[in-house]
Parts: structure tokens; C-alpha cells; sequence
């Protein structure tokens, strides 16, 4: 299951082979300590309350009856008013729109082709009026999903065909379950009879995507819709989060069946592994261990994006410094004065030295992912390791946590609140937190000063985030684009900033856009992208416009590939490998200024597709550039002329140790090029 998801998943076992014995065991572990008596749970296991949503059952005590009623409820339980009589037959597509509207589905990322035509059909017939994004590839429409389910974390939900259709949706599931993405992906099918016949737009999608979904599902029997969406939704939304596919053949869409709406779910082992809240001791344990500290830290990731306000109250009520990794981004609010930004091969330097030097690491939700650690003997190796992760695959799969929880964050940090509030004598950490303030202030992030009214790309993203206020929800490509929009837009709440991190796939960053900007219209929605992830999935743009959304498309073009020319600058002493994405017909813009010699013409490109566009090249005109993109109504290209030499700095080489870390250099120099690399 690499990353995640609890595994590989698929078959009759939802959340996967791997580690399921392990699951089990920490299970009991836990239950055995801090379940109530037996009796009290027998009484208690008829008593269901009402509809509590799927991420909610990690956080209290429940009997496996209790759960198995629960997670066969719906969100609209009590309210949904269908438009067929109960007992009258309806098409298989009907009966899977109507199972998205009572799972609450608002807004779908769909694009039809032969074998899911009749759900479009259907969708069209929807009694609460669904709303289908038109994205125009299948991988927009996927990133668009998993942009919705990061903007919001409710699942996002995509639509595609079969064959192509199909595996065109594979990166964006792949990122999904790196990403832990709640996201649950229908696709059609040939007819059951063609299947394994080789038939026209015929791909087994179940097996491809067995090992890069947390579950997925071939429904062979229309009376099975009911049953199996509600499972998708449920799986896809509880424990660790993640992405499930749903393959409907056509013949199974076009059957006629009275649907039955209240199936129980099928799920008992996967409900009997999800964790419950820790027990008391094993929180005391916490609170000790952060007693005999010195210098602690918190390393908080993407499992804390939902437990923040608890995050924030446990790290202000200790006084501990809090550095975040590319997932976590916004979980602690960055502009305060304990946290200490991003940490890992492009993060601050006093975040790294804080992990390097600290004698406790209290790891909320992370994974120890190797862009975080780099050599993982040397990460934290002065450090006592406390690691609470709901996926007990992570605890212990990288780093040897001292002590480990294997709960759900946000009860854990509920606990460790209440009985910290209850501590009298917590140690005082300010000549800890003065000493990270002084590597704050030696090691701040870069911030060239270039000549000729050029604009550097760090410079243009501390512009957008004065200009918007650091308000605006920020999804970005994948490159150094990525990593300058991490440390120069500051975060002070979760959700706000979408990026693929585990996966790393570009062309992410316009899709996730639509996606968060159909979730939450109310919101300032800006693509921070380089020139080469944009070009990934241009055609989005049509998106953009048909179905009005006001994208803002903030492109630091340096013509280049640059985070591989960065590492060519470093590695391969600059020689270049197919890293120039101008034209070979003339000289490079950058050597001309000419911009008839710009390729491609974004702003021609932006005009094709109805969406209003400029470039700037000089400093002195980006803020007025910015003003006029934020303030225009709709959809806005704004082409930002930046130079290629430009490095993302600090780097800390991967495979390397914080001793290791680059902090000066560029294209244009010849200073600390040429280091070995251990590894990517």
C-alpha cells in the first residue's frame, strides 16, 4: 500500500491486506485499556444516535453494532424526499444519482463518453439538482475532485467513462491516496457480458487501480448501488482518508430495479480496526515525557488540517515551537510567533535546526516522508520520538517513535488539553524558543534583490499575499513555483493551500483551482503555477469560462523546467537535458527581452479560451498587474516573466542531513555547485 490508506485495499477486504493483523492487534491494545466495562457496552450497543459524519467515528467510544448502524445512515436521512414512489422500478442510473443526493453530493467533475452516458442522462433528471463541472480532460475533472476534497474535506466526487476515460483518472487516484484525499471516483463500464472480451474502450480499471485506491468496487448487480455507494462514501471519508472507485458496466446502469435504501454496510473488519481515542495513561505518558523535555517540538502534517484549533491550543498552552510540513500547511497559523514555517529539503533553516537540536519531537499526523527527513539515521537523532498517527501502517514504517498512539489526532489533542490544563507545573521553554527566534532572524527565507526591474518569482508571491491579504485559497503546479508559494504566502488557516505533495504530479494546480473554487465561491481562488506544470492542463481554461469561474491563473514563466534545471545548476554542472520549454527557432527570451520570442503565447493562448490575460515583465508593474487580476470580475491570466537561474533555497540534498544544507548560490554562479546526492 506504499504511502497509505491503510493499505492496498480492494477485493473483499476495504482498507487493504497490509498491516491488518497489526491494525487489529493495536486495536485491542487500545480497547483493552480504555473501553468501558462490558456490561455498560452491551446496554449501550442498541442506543444509535443519530447520523454523525464518517471522520467523527475515530473520536468516540463505539460498540461494533453501534458503528455498523451508523455508517449505514446517510447525511439525508431524515429530510430526502425522492421523486419515484418507493416501490417503483427505476434505471440503475437513477438509482446512483439518487444515492448521491442522499449522501449529500451538491457538485460532481464529470466528463461522459459511451458506457457512463446514461448516469449523465440521469444527472440531468437530479431532484436536488447536482451540478456537473465540465472539465475538459478526465485528469482536470480528477484534480478537480481531490481539489474540492482538500478545499472542504468532504469527498469529491468524479464521473468517467470506461477505457480511456478510465485510466485517465489513475494520477489523480494515486495522488488522492498519497494525499489522503477523501474522493470517490464512478466510472462506467463495458456490459458484464463483454467484460474480458477485449471490447471496444474495455480496461479493467478495479485491477489497475487496486494498489492506488484505499478500496474499489465492480458492481455486478444494480440491487448492490445502494449498499455500495454509501461504503464508498463511508470508506473514502473515515479512518485515513482516501479515494475509492465505484465501476458500474452500462448493462448494470441501464437494469431496472425498486431500490432498497436501507441496506447494512458490509464492512466489519475494516470498522473493527478503526481506532478508538487513547487512554489516559497513554496520554500521561505524553505529558511526562514533555515535562523532562528541554527542547521540544511539534512536527505537524496533513493529519492535523481538521484538528487545528485543538493543534493550536495545545502548542500555545505548552510553549512549544511548531513546524509544519508541505501537507500541514495552515493547521497552526504561520504569522505566530512559535511557529517556526516548513520544515524538510526546501524548508526554513530554523525549522531544521529546531528538529536537529530538540530533545522531543512530538510527531501529530505525519509520516516521516523523505523530502521531510533526508537521511532518516541523522533526523531528530538527539530526539525522544512521540508519534499519534491514525494509520498504524506509518507508526514506526520510517522513524521508531519512543512512545506511539494510534488514534485519530483530534480526540488525542482534545486529551492532551484537558489534562495539560490540569498540569501545575509545566517547565518553561522561552530559552528554547529565544534560541530557535535567533536562527529565525540569522536564517530568514531568501529574498534576491535582482537588477534591471526584473522580478523574482519569491518576491512576486509576497506580493500576491500582500495584495490579497494571505486570504486567498492557493493551489499551485508542482516545481520550484511550489515550494517559493510554501515559504513566501503565509497560512493562518487549514484548507487554504492545495498542492499535490506525496505524489507530485504536475498540472495539478488549475484543476484543484476549479475544484476549490466550486467549493467556496466566496473565496479569492489564485493558481500559483510555473510555465511547465500550467501547460499540463491548459485546457482547463475552457473550464474556466463555460462554466464561470474566478480562477485567478498567477504563472511564474521562467521557460524552463526549473526545478530540474536547478538541480542540473547543482548536479550536472548545468548541462541541460531537455530542460528549455521555448522554441528552438531563436534565441531564449531571456538573453533577448524581446517578447515576440516568449513561447508559448499564454496571453494569446488565455484569449482562445475567452479568458482575459496580461503579462508583466517589470517589478515596478506587478502590484498594479495584481490589483487588476484580483479585482476583475471572473476568470484572469496573469504571465509573469521571472528568470530561470533563480534556486530555491535553503536546500537540504536529498538523502543529506540538516549539516548538508545549501543556503547560497544560483544559475548564475558557480558557488556550491557540483555537491554528490545520495539519493532523489
Amino acid at each position: 500500500g506504499g504511502g497509505g490508506g491503510g493499505g492496498g485495499g480492494g477485493g473483499s477486504n476495504p482498507g487493504g491486506v497490509g498491516g491488518v493483523n497489526k491494525r487489529g492487534e493495536k486495536a485491542l491494545q487500545n480497547k483493552a485499556v480504555s473501553e468501558p466495562p462490558s456490561g455498560r457496552q452491551s446496554s449501550s450497543s442498541d442506543l444509535t444516535p443519530a447520523f454523525i459524519s464518517p471522520s467523527q467515528f475515530t473520536e468516540r467510544q463505539l460498540s461494533i453494532t453501534q458503528m455498523k448502524n451508523l455508517a449505514s445512515q446517510r447525511p439525508t436521512d431524515g429530510t430526502y424526499v425522492s421523486r419515484f414512489a418507493e416501490d417503483e422500478p427505476r434505471k440503475g442510473a437513477d438509482i446512483l444519482v439518487e444515492a448521491l443526493e442522499r449522501e449529500g453530493v451538491e457538485c460532481v467533475f464529470a466528463y461522459p463518453g459511451g458506457a457512463s452516458m446514461e448516469i449523465h442522462q440521469a444527472l440531468t433528471r437530479s431532484q436536488t439538482g447536482i451540478r456537473n463541472v465540465l472539465c475538459r480532460h478526465e485528469q482536470g475533472e480528477v484534480f478537480a475532485a481531490e481539489g474540492y476534497g482538500k478545499a472542504t474535506g468532504k469527498v469529491g466526487v468524479c464521473i468517467a467513462t470506461s477505457g480511456p476515460g478510465a485510466t485517465n483518472l489513475v494520477t489523480g487516484l494515486a495522488d488522492a491516496l498519497l494525499d489522503s484525499v477523501p474522493m470517490v471516483a464512478i466510472t462506467g463500464q463495458v456490459p458484464r457480458a463483454m467484460i474480458g472480451t477485449d471490447a471496444f474502450q474495455e480496461t479493467p480499471i478495479v485491477e489497475i487501480t487496486r494498489q492506488i485506491t484505499k478500496h474499489n468496487y465492480l458492481v455486478m448487480n444494480v440491487e448492490e448501488i445502494p449498499r455500495i455507494i454509501r461504503e464508498a462514501f463511508f470508506l473514502a471519508a473515515s479512518g485515513r482518508p482516501g479515494p475509492v472507485l465505484v465501476d458500474i458496466p452500462k448493462d448494470v446502469q441501464q437494469q431496472m430495479c425498486a431500490p432498497y435504501w436501507k441496506p447494512k454496510v458490509s464492512l466489519n473488519g475494516y470498522l473493527s480496526r478503526l481506532p478508538i481515542p487513547p487512554s489516559s495513561p497513554q496520554i500521561q505518558h505524553v505529558i511526562d515525557m514533555i515535562k523532562n523535555a528541554k527542547k521540544p517540538v511539534i512536527y505537524s502534517g496533513g493529519g492535523c488540517l481538521d484538528a487545528a484549533e485543538k493543534l493550536t491550543q495545545f502548542a500555545k498552552m505548552a510553549g512549544i515551537p511548531i513546524c509544519s510540513t508541505l501537507m500541514g500547511l495552515g493547521a497552526f497559523p504561520e504569522s505566530d510567533d512559535l511557529s517556526l514555517r516548513m520544515l524538510g529539503m526546501h524548508g526554513a533553516v530554523y525549522a531544521n535546526y529546531a528538529i536537529d537540536n530538540a530533545d522531543l519531537m512530538l510527531a501529530f499526523g505525519v509520516r516521516f516522508d523523505d523530502r521531510v527527513t533526508g537521511k532518516l539515521d541523522a533526523f531528530a537523532s538527539r530526539a525522544s520520538i512521540v508519534h499519534v498517527d491514525i494509520d498504524p501502517a506509518e507508526i514506526g514504517k520510517n522513524k521508531k517513535p519512543h512512545c506511539s498512539i494510534f488514534s485519530n489526532i483530534k480526540p488525542a489533542l482534545k486529551m492532551l488539553n484537558e489534562q495539560m490544563s490540569r498540569e501545575t507545573n509545566l517547565p518553561d521553554f522561552s530559552e528554547w524558543r529565544n534560541e530557535c527566534n535567533e536562527q529565525k532572524n540569522l536564517h530568514p527565507f531568501p529574498m534576491p534583490d535582482l537588477q534591471n526591474d526584473e522580478i523574482s518569482p519569491q518576491a512576486a508571491i509576497q506580493l500576491l499575499h500582500e495584495v490579497t491579504n494571505g486570504e486567498a485559497v492557493i493551489s499551485t503546479g508542482v516545481g520550484q513555483h511550489q515550494m517559493w508559494a510554501a515559504q513566501h504566502y503565509l497560512f493562518e488557516e487549514p484548507r487554504n493551500w492545495l498542492s499535490s505533495g506525496g505524489l507530485g504530479s504536475m498540472g495539478f494546480g488549475l484543476p484543484a483551482a476549479i475544484g476549490a473554487a466550486a467549493a467556496r465561491p466566496d473565496k479569492v481562488v489564485v493558481d500559483i503555477d510555473g510555465d511547465g506544470s500550467f501547460v499540463m492542463n491548459i485546457q482547463e481554461l475552457a473550464t474556466l469560462h463555460a462554466e464561470q469561474l474566478p480562477v485567478k491563473c498567477f504563472v511564474l514563466n521562467n521557460q524552463y523546467l526549473g526545478m530540474v534545471v536547478q538541480w542540473e545548476d547543482r548536479f550536472y554542472k548545468s548541462n541541460r537535458g531537455h530542460t528549455y520549454l521555448g522554441s528552438p527557432d531563436h534565441e531564449e527570451y531571456h538573453e533577448t527581452k524581446d517578447e515576440s520570442m516568449i513561447f508559448p503565447d499564454f496571453v494569446t493562448i488565455a484569449k482562445g479560451f475567452r479568458v482575459p490575460a496580461e503579462r508583466v515583465t517589470k517589478m515596478s508593474e506587478l502590484r498594479g498587474a495584481i490589483e487588476r487580476m484580483v479585482n476583475t470580475p471572473g476568470p484572469y491570466l496573469l504571465d509573469i516573466m521571472v528568470p530561470h537561474q533563480e534556486h530555491v533555497l535553503p536546500m537540504v540534498p536529498g538523502g543529506g542531513t540538516f549539516k548538508d544544507t545549501i543556503t547560497s548560490g544560483d544559475g548564475r554562479t558557480a558557488s556550491d555547485l557540483g555537491k554528490k546526492m545520495d539519493g532523489l
